[in-house]
């Protein structure tokens, strides 16, 4: 049966890191983080790929991911747990060897109750308000987390896709006010502190969305393309409708598509009679509403009859697409649905 396929470049997310980690001194250490199965591109071919090209550090969102990041991996690469140690994590942490940045003193006890001597790193609040120990519980346990040894003081911009945003050198100053004299490696930027320069690097940056090419490294290079099978084609006269509340009613005979794809597998409903699908370099109108499996899509135009369109691709961006629902980049990617049947190329495919 004909699928969805999921095209991933892997050469070119390699490439995005490089390009990134060319942007840092090479005192700055460049990792990269791969929560949510890699953007939704498949954590353990990007990451087994990106740490052939020499990642060493890398990040998740849960502890789970990380267990199932090591299989992938195996033994070697450092991999991060944002969420830290939280109540039932101590195996999953344990067991595939995963360093939780701390966010709290009760998650501080935790660890240290649960797997005393095990690896762990801090994360610090320096203004965002969402996660890490706040600036005077940092300062009453310093001492004991310093002695302790943590491999890792970090903490997240909240406006770095701002650049001229106040809160970027707020942040940044409070960071190195918390940790200077730690002589503890540090982290504070991810894709979009990296583009705002060298002070904001420290000893460790953390790149995720930009090693897909979407903003704010928005000049990368495009690792996808999302190819959508052609379940049928039929004729429609003027009057006629299409979809779901006949949002469409032709004005002319035409040659409707329906392919294979909705809702269900992250192609949001906002897109509905606004984005296009191509055939290379042609677009192709969606008509009517984005239903949960179906799209359906004028191909009166083309010049032959086709078997797949693509919604990702050389013509339209993960970015271009958001830009047209009404969102950002990260939920388009991230809500790609495991449906896709994804097909690897360079890198270590």
């Amino acid at each position: 049966m004909a699928k969805p396929d999921l095209h991933i470049d892997l050469d070119a997310v390699i490439a995005n890191w490089r390009a990134l980690d060319r942007m840092s001194s090479a005192a700055v250490e460049t990792g990269a983080v791969v929560k949510a199965d890699a953007y939704g591109l498949g954590a353990g071919q990007v990451a087994r790929a990106l740490a052939g090209a020499g990642v060493r550090n890398f990040f998740t969102a849960t502890a789970d991911e990380g267990a199932e990041l090591r299989r992938a991996l195996g033994p070697g690469p450092t991999i991060s747990v944002f969420a830290g140690h939280m109540a039932g994590d101590a195996e999953a942490i344990g067991g595939a060897q995963l360093v939780p940045m701390l966010n709290s003193l009760d998650q501080l006890t935790l660890h240290f109750e649960a797997l005393p001597g095990a690896p762990f790193g801090i994360q610090l609040d320096t203004g965002m308000n969402r996660l890490g120990l706040e600036a005077a519980e940092w300062e009453a346990a310093a001492g004991i987390v310093l002695e302790a040894g943590p491999t890792l003081l970090m903490s997240h911009l909240a406006c770095s896709d701002e650049p001229q945003h106040p809160m970027n050198i707020f942040q940044c100053e409070e960071f190195m006010r918390l940790t200077e004299d730690t002589g503890v490696p540090r982290s504070l930027s991810a894709t979009g502190g990296i583009l705002l320069g060298p002070e904001f690097h420290f000893e460790l940056v953390r790149p995720g969305i930009g090693l897909h090419g979407c903003a704010p490294f928005d000049q990368g290079r495009k690792p996808l393309r999302l190819s959508l099978p052609v379940i049928q084609i039929r004729e429609i006269h003027a009057g006629e409708t299409v979809g779901y509340s006949n949002t469409f009613i032709a004005e002319s005979s035409m040659l409707v598509a329906t392919v294979s794809a909705g809702y269900a597998d992250g192609l949001l409903r906002s897109l509905s009679g606004r984005a296009h699908l191509w055939q290379g370099l042609v677009p192709c109108p969606i008509l009517g509403r984005v239903s949960m499996d179906l799209i359906t899509v004028d191909v009166t135009h083309l010049a032959d009859t086709p078997t797949h369109l693509d919604m990702l691709g050389e013509k339209q961006s993960a970015d271009d697409l958001a830009a047209v629902a009404g969102t950002i980049g990260y939920e388009i990617l991230t809500g790609l649905s495991p449906r896709y049947r994804r097909v690897y190329h360079g890198g270590a495919a």
